[in-house]
C-alpha cells in the first residue's frame, strides 16, 4: 500500500513538472538573456578613473562599487558613494564626496546624492548638500537645494542652492543667508 502511494506521488510530481515547464518559446543556447535593465550589464569594485588632457590629470574618480546598465538609456550607478578630485596644472583643486551618484550617458549629466560634500581645497572652503547635478556639456555644476558653506575663516552661510564651474573654481550661493565671524576688538 505504501509502495503504490509512493509511485502515485512520484506519477503526479512528473506530471506537474511537465506541465510547467511548457512554453510555446524555442530557446537556442546562444540567445541573450534580458533583465530589461534590472540588473547590471556590468560591475566593478573598488574602480579609479582618471580624467586627463594632454597628460595633465584633469579629474579622477574612485568608487567602491560601479555598476553599468545598458539598454536604450545607459547609465553608470554608483550604489556606495563617490570621491571625485579635481586638478589644476597637476594640483587638486577641489575634491567632491557623496553617498551615491548616478551617471547617465544619454543626458550627459552625473547627478550625486546623500550627505554631498565639495571642498575647495585652495581657498579651504566647503559646501554641503544633499544633491548635486553635473552637466558635462554645460560643465556647469548646480544644486536647487538647501546647501551650507563653510567658509576659510569659519562663516557660514546657507542658501537654496549655488552654481559653481565644473572644477569648483567659481560658484554662487543662491539666496545666501548667514552669520559672520568677527573680530570683537577690530570693530
Amino acid at each position: 500500500m505504501n509502495f503504490l502511494k509512493i509511485q502515485y506521488a512520484i506519477l503526479i510530481f512528473l506530471g506537474m513538472a511537465f506541465l510547467i515547464s511548457c512554453s510555446n518559446k524555442k530557446y537556442q543556447y546562444n540567445d541573450p538573456i534580458e533583465f530589461d535593465g534590472k540588473y547590471p550589464d556590468e560591475s566593478a569594485s573598488n574602480i579609479e578613473i582618471t580624467i586627463s588632457d594632454s597628460g595633465m590629470i584633469i579629474f579622477t574618480l574612485y568608487a567602491p562599487v560601479m555598476n553599468k546598465y545598458g539598454g536604450r538609456d545607459p547609465y553608470l550607478d554608483f550604489p556606495r558613494g563617490i570621491i571625485v578630485t579635481s586638478y589644476n596644472n597637476g594640483e587638486k583643486q577641489s575634491v567632491l564626496t557623496a553617498d551615491y551618484a548616478i551617471s547617465e550617458d544619454w543626458t550627459q549629466r552625473m547627478e550625486a546624492s546623500k550627505n554631498v560634500v565639495i571642498t575647495d581645497l585652495i581657498k579651504h572652503e566647503s559646501i554641503k548638500t544633499e544633491q548635486i547635478i553635473w552637466n558635462k556639456f554645460t560643465k556647469k555644476i548646480y544644486s536647487d537645494v538647501e546647501v551650507t558653506q563653510i567658509k576659510a575663516d569659519g562663516t557660514i552661510n546657507k542658501g537654496d542652492g549655488f552654481e559653481a564651474d565644473e572644477k569648483f573654481t567659481r560658484y554662487a550661493i543662491k539666496n545666501p543667508q548667514g552669520e559672520m565671524l568677527t573680530d570683537e576688538m577690530g570693530l
